[in-house]
């Protein structure tokens, strides 16, 4: 009684060690193993193999000397056969201490797996958590350094005007299509925003034709647009642009008889 009572002092000591160490997000996986411990013990306490244990501990003090006097007429080997059924008796008590041993272990290694888990949610809660702090932190360093204000709705416009009308471009040609739109935004002839420089009536044909909501901005689109927000600039102050090929007869009239031509580049006239 005494060793198995020592034996759930190590046991209550070494989760007590555990619980120790774990987090804060991990005090319900300690408190379980030592409710487990509590249940456990008074489990085998109240077992019937400790009752009939100490019972039996009694009884063998009582007869004691009875048995004394009666192994001095057994043989050798009806002695040693009584020593093994001993030993057997003795080594059956062990089971409770045994079961006590895998079940703490089955719970231990639950608790662990379920610790596990949570920590792996909070790694991946973390890394999503700095991964928008990074992409807040780089739009700020942008708007900073942007030629003109915008707000998110305007760079998400901005963005899409560019794919459509010059999706197939090379760097140049989106970084002027954007340049365009800028130009028309610092002038006082058109509206003071993205948005509204974009979805004035009539300018841009993506918007008549409903491309804008639909085309899939690129990377590379992304980081024209950006580079023409931070000022890089080819556009000669152009205010206009068109595809003459694919341009209405009016229009292009209209563009040659009253826009002042300044270059072309990528299928795009660029006017002012």
């Amino acid at each position: 009684m005494p060793d198995f009572y020592s034996f759930l002092q190590t046991v209550y000591h070494g989760v007590r060690a555990l619980a120790a160490r774990v987090t804060k997000r991990m005090y319900r996986t300690a408190a379980v193993l030592v409710s487990a411990c509590a249940v456990i013990t008074v489990v085998a306490f109240t077992s019937s193999g400790f009752a009939g244990a100490g019972r039996n501990a009694a009884a063998c003090q009582e007869r004691g000397e009875e048995e004394a006097d009666a192994q001095e007429g057994q043989t050798e080997e009806e002695i040693g056969m009584e020593a093994l059924t001993g030993l057997s008796l003795t080594a059956s008590t062990d089971e409770p201490r045994r079961w006590l041993g895998r079940s703490l272990e089955r719970t231990i290694q639950d608790e662990l797996a379920q610790s596990a888990l949570e920590i792996e949610a909070i790694e991946k809660e973390v890394l999503m958590q700095t991964q928008q702090a990074e992409k807040e932190a780089e739009e700020k360093a942008r708007r900073e350094r942007a030629v003109i204000s915008y707000t998110e709705e305007d760079y998400q416009v901005l963005l899409r005007i560019v794919q459509a009308e010059a999706g197939i471009c090379d760097d140049k040609g989106k970084i002027l299509v954007a340049n365009v739109i800028i130009n028309r935004v610092r002038s006082d002839e058109f509206p003071d925003t993205i948005t509204g420089v974009v979805y004035e009536k009539s300018q841009f044909s993506p918007v008549l034709d409903g491309t804008i909501d639909t085309c899939q901005v690129t990377e590379n689109t992304i980081e024209c647009v950006n580079r023409a927000l931070a000022g890089e600039d080819y556009s000669q102050g152009a205010l206009y642009f068109m595809n003459r090929v694919g341009s209405a007869s009016s229009n292009v009239r209209w563009f040659d008889g009253r826009l002042t031509f300044l270059m072309s580049h990528g299928g795009h006239e660029f006017f002012k």
